[in-house]
């Protein structure tokens, strides 16, 4: 089954239009362009399969029990400072996945954990 990725309102829905927008006119520079590239490749496995290895998803009890639905972390890159995270959920189709969240990974015990992961409403 092949997903269309949707993404939440506010500041996911912002920040892919304003990646893509600036790839499109290009004028992604340095990291953004580094996020971009990594954020395609991901949300790519992500509409074909969203337990690809590469992806390492999982679901994530504490932000589940928060959202109400279950929430899924997938990865953006691994194994560097402040790992970036996909957060999404099913729905609200059954072909779609909405993508709730992007963020570094928030597992810092200095930071609060999960705590401090704020995820975006799902779309009407």
């Amino acid at each position: 089954m092949k997903y269309r990725i949707r993404f939440g309102e506010s500041e996911v829905k912002e920040l892919w239009n304003d990646l893509a927008s600036k790839f499109e006119k290009d004028l992604l520079k340095g990291d953004e362009k580094k996020k971009f590239k990594k954020l395609g490749k991901a949300l790519t496995y992500l509409s074909s399969n969203p337990k690809h290895n590469s992806l390492s998803t999982h679901e994530i009890k504490p932000l589940s029990i928060k959202f109400g639905k279950k929430v899924w972390q997938s990865y953006l890159e691994n194994k560097t400072p402040a790992a970036g995270r996909i957060f999404w959920v099913y729905g609200p189709g059954k072909e779609d996945i909405t993508v709730i969240g992007i963020e570094p990974h928030p597992e810092d015990k200095k930071r609060g954990g999960y705590e401090t992961v704020k995820l975006s409403d799902l779309p009407d």
